[in-house]
């Protein structure tokens, strides 16, 4: 293929198979690898997986890193190319690949399609997406420059022209804030989003409708913790203090074991979810503390968690996340002036004040509230200052009738016996 032939790509006809696939081993020494058409382990990528479990990553990490090069890999299997002769025309051409062709669609095995292709569904991946795919995969083929394997002589995603060869605000001044600088060249720009919380009204909805004690406390504590889903669900039966109303969980960066603070009304329906399944669940102080209802039981997984949050949502009616229920904790800590933001940060298990700071940032439904009683106020007031005072001396009553008001809360019997002739006295 030429040169002209490459940069004339046709992607709009582009049919990428759903071949190959990131499989879990269950081997701590290498929890994932990334398998070929013939299901055979890519060692590039396997190599940058040893990297990143030595850097000290997590598992999730490399599982998250894996999903972006998966979609990188199958990519370039459609095009032809090997990923060590992949140039900036192919980075380029994948960036406009998942911005136009978007999310794929997979076809439905009944209606005999053939299940191994994904079409463009023409909704573009979130700019936060993308944005990740483009970091990993240029810390994939930095990594791989650094041992020089293979024939690579260029970065295929290199980094933005005003960044080459200096780091990110090189020459800033400290009298002023730092620039938004990009770090790719095909790093698109992500959004600033604050996060979303739950209204009050529409989380009491979503609690009226969990089907368990089990759940009731999950989500207890899920809102009066500010704990990730994942973080929660790594508590041991002898990590859950009730006389100090604490839990301990593992912290998601760092694997830290943490005490975190938890509302009473968590540790009473935890109580209840205890004594629901007594001698159902096995015991002891480093077992799991949340297992499934269904028999055989066993411990309870995060897509379980996330799996029934959907249901109850979806049940009342709601949009909101798993997640979100992280953030409404967040907001309710922050919003307290009798608590510090450095106690926030701490309970959330932030290492930056900054990203505690987002918290800050009014929620939209407060703001509509404060809004609209604003106008409201102002109405008021404008209708209160048409309305005309009367003199020292008038009486309200006479004044009605003599132009014809409402009687109001005077009635028709007062109304009648108003002195007309009292005006002015």
């Amino acid at each position: 293929m030429t040169t002209n032939e490459v940069s004339q790509r046709d992607l709009a006809s582009l049919a990428v198979p759903l071949v190959g696939s990131l499989a879990a081993t269950g081997d701590p020494w290498e929890p994932y690898r990334l398998l070929d058409c013939d299901g055979v382990p890519v060692e590039a990528v396997s190599a940058y997986f040893r990297d990143l479990q030595a850097a000290g990553r997590s598992a999730a990490t490399v599982r998250s890193y894996g999903m972006d090069l998966l979609r990188w890999f199958r990519f370039l299997w459609a095009i032809g190319i090997s990923w060590d002769r992949a140039t900036r025309v192919e980075a380029r051409d994948f960036c406009r690949w998942l911005l136009i062709a978007g999310k794929p669609v997979r076809p439905h095995w009944r209606h005999g399609e053939d299940a191994t292709v994904m079409k463009p569904s023409g909704v573009p991946f979130a700019a936060s997406v993308r944005a990740h795919n483009e970091t990993v995969l240029r810390c994939f083929y930095d990594f791989h420059l650094g041992i020089s394997s293979g024939p690579i002589v260029i970065n295929p995603f290199p980094l933005d022209r005003s960044r080459r060869g200096s780091r990110p605000n090189a020459h800033h001044n400290p009298m002023e804030p730092f620039r938004k600088e990009r770090t790719g060249l095909y790093r698109p720009r992500v959004p600033k989003r604050v996060p979303r919380s739950i209204p009050d009204e529409e989380f009491n909805e979503i609690f009226a409708r969990l089907p368990s004690h089990r759940d009731r406390a999950l989500v207890a504590f899920y809102v009066s913790t500010g704990a990730r889903a994942s973080e929660l669900l790594s508590t041991t039966q002898g990590g859950v203090d009730p006389g100090r109303q604490l839990v301990s969980v593992v912290r998601k960066g760092t694997g830290e074991v943490a005490e975190v603070p938890a509302s009473t009304d968590a540790f009473v329906w935890l109580r209840l979810y205890q004594v629901e399944m007594e001698g159902l669940i096995p015991k002891g102080r480093r077992l799991p503390l949340w297992w499934t209802l269904r028999r055989p039981m066993r411990p309870l997984t995060y897509h379980a968690v996330h799996r029934m949050f959907e249901r109850v949502t979806a049940a009342a009616g709601t949009s909101a996340t798993l997640h979100a229920l992280r953030h409404t904790a967040a907001y309710r800590m922050a919003e307290d002036p009798m608590l510090p933001l450095t106690d926030v940060q701490l309970v959330l298990g932030h290492a930056l004040l900054t990203t505690t700071q987002i918290y800050l940032t009014p929620r939209k439904e407060g703001v509509i509230r404060r809004v609209l009683a604003h106008h409201a106020e102002q109405t008021r007031q404008a209708a209160a200052r048409q309305e005309p005072t009367p003199a020292p001396g008038y009486d309200q009553r006479t004044l009605d009738v003599l132009f014809a008001r409402e009687a109001g809360e005077h009635g028709d019997q007062d109304r009648q016996r108003v002195d007309l002739g009292g005006i002015g006295r």
